[in-house]
């Protein structure tokens, strides 16, 4: 992998995008693995597992048939834009030009969209990068990568978006021969000698047969954003092996990058009266009833201050 843009290195892209300090350090730590660690298909996971291991011994197995590594950042802190930043080093400092995201939800899917591939949207990432100034990236989603293809008129890096529940669904098709590349989607990114691998808030999908179907694309790298490093798949929870960096909800707090939390409750209330599913039920009328309250009160606000509700 060749450097394409010598001056974007860490501080220069943390600049660029005005990168909180939880953000630049997840930054900095790419840049230290992969200053040891070239990225190749061919490459030993077991010697790049002990690289990573010395530097970072939270991290001990990658989980993944591929080099895969785990930033456990706190909601609220900005993963969407620390997603631009890390696509932004890997194309300048190391070449990367093919990329895959998964996305959780259906709601996080379409922002993701939005924000990676719209220079008009107010939380377009991209924002200051000079070199994607005038050829944006190419954005290929779940809707249009049969029919678009490697689009011209842009950059020649390019950006797959999906929604996991939708790549299931579709993986049959995804897996048909396109006329259009020559050979099916999936074939045709798994050919690729540089894709990376970004999963967003993976610990939802850990163990979908979805994310089974990406250790066969076989990329040179995975990358995991995620608030909660841990699935449950009985009643203990299984933390996230491949941790690198994480930022708590805790320090997100004191750092003032997420509003405080607290819990509601309810006066009088034997639970033993109840079984789960009339908790469950009488939390989330609970929560709809304050929500509620907080709506009228803004408005009141609003109103006596003379102020536009959002």
């Amino acid at each position: 992998m060749r450097i394409l843009y010598p001056e974007y290195d860490v501080n220069y892209i943390s600049g660029c995008m005005s990168l909180r300090p939880p953000q630049k350090r997840s930054l900095k730590i790419l840049d230290d693995i992969l200053d040891e660690i070239d990225l190749q298909k061919t490459q030993g996971l077991e010697r790049a597992i002990q690289i990573v291991h010395d530097l970072f011994p939270t991290c001990t197995n990658f989980e993944r048939d591929f080099m895969s590594l785990t930033f456990a950042l706190a909601t609220g802190v900005g993963k969407t834009r620390l997603m631009g930043a890390f696509i932004t080093y890997l194309y300048t400092q190391k070449g990367i030009k093919n990329f895959f995201i998964v996305a959780s939800y259906l709601t996080i899917y379409e922002k993701l969209k939005k924000d990676l591939g719209e220079p008009s949207s107010e939380k377009y990432v991209f924002r200051g990068i000079g070199c994607f100034a005038q050829l944006p990236p190419n954005i290929i989603t779940g809707e249009n990568y049969a029919e678009k293809g490697l689009m011209g008129g842009f950059s020649d890096v390019t950006i797959n978006v999906f929604n996991i529940s939708k790549f299931n669904r579709e993986l049959g098709k995804i897996r048909n021969l396109s006329e259009y590349l020559g050979a099916s989607y999936f074939d045709f990114l798994a050919s690729r000698d540089d894709l990376v691998i970004i999963m967003d808030e993976s610990h939802y999908y850990r163990a979908d047969r979805g994310l089974a179907a990406i250790n066969e694309l076989n990329p040179v790298l995975g990358l995991e954003l995620t608030a909660t490093p841990q699935v449950e798949p009985s009643t203990k929870a299984v933390k996230f092996k491949n941790v690198v960096y994480e930022y708590p909800l805790s320090s997100a707090i004191c750092d003032g990058y997420t509003k405080i939390p607290f819990a509601m409750t309810s006066r009088d209330i034997d639970i033993y009266n109840f079984d789960k599913d009339d908790l469950d039920k009488m939390m989330l009328t609970d929560g709809v009833k304050h929500h509620e309250r907080v709506k009228v009160a803004l408005q009141s606000y609003a109103m006596n201050s003379e102020k536009t509700p959002l």
